[in-house]
């Protein structure tokens, strides 16, 4: 059941991915099965970029950068981390030296899942996170994936994260996270 619902998810973003882009270049999938393979693109996450608001006890603003993406600083597992909202990653994905930041054993992680980025093939590690937050919004136990540095220079906040939202909508170039 786990692994045909994360098929139809992977098939979703793919699907999405062709009609926008932008998506395509920054971070597609993951997969279940190190025998099925998806795209994740590497990106870049600069600190500094973007601006995050707390508009109350439950709600986030973040404004977009020059570029137009949603970046902010975020406190993943306690610890502060530069992210950027990815609604094309179906998932949160790290890198290892993040991980290890936040407290995650290298030794603990299982690269089993494959996966296609810019630079070539690597594999994937399944984690979940004890908690996400942006000021007031928060998230507990989200999954998400571990790649090795080379395949993932940032952290990517993707549906994990923003499903469990109650909503999220940009309006006025700013993106309103709401719990």
């Amino acid at each position: 059941m786990f692994v045909r619902s994360l098929v139809l998810l992977v098939g979703g973003v793919l699907a999405a991915a062709a009609f926008v882009p932008d998506l395509a270049s920054r971070y597609v999938g993951e997969t279940q099965s190190p025998s099925n393979e998806a795209k994740v693109e590497t990106a870049s996450v600069q600190p500094g970029q973007g601006a995050a608001r707390y508009t109350g006890n439950r709600s986030a603003t973040i404004d977009a950068d020059a570029g137009g993406h949603f970046t902010g600083l975020f406190a993943i597992n306690g610890r502060k981390e530069q992210g950027m909202i990815d609604t094309g990653a179906s998932m949160v994905a790290i890198n290892v030296s993040t991980a290890q930041r936040i407290g995650i054993d290298r030794a603990d992680l299982d690269f089993r899942y494959a996966v296609d980025t810019a630079n070539g093939k690597a594999r994937a590690a399944y984690i979940r996170l004890d908690k996400i937050e942006i000021g007031p919004v928060r998230m507990d136990n989200v999954g998400a994936m571990v790649l090795d540095d080379k395949a993932l220079s940032g952290t990517l906040i993707g549906m994990s994260f923003l499903k469990g939202l109650s909503s999220y909508k940009v309006e006025g170039g700013k993106l309103h996270l709401t719990r």
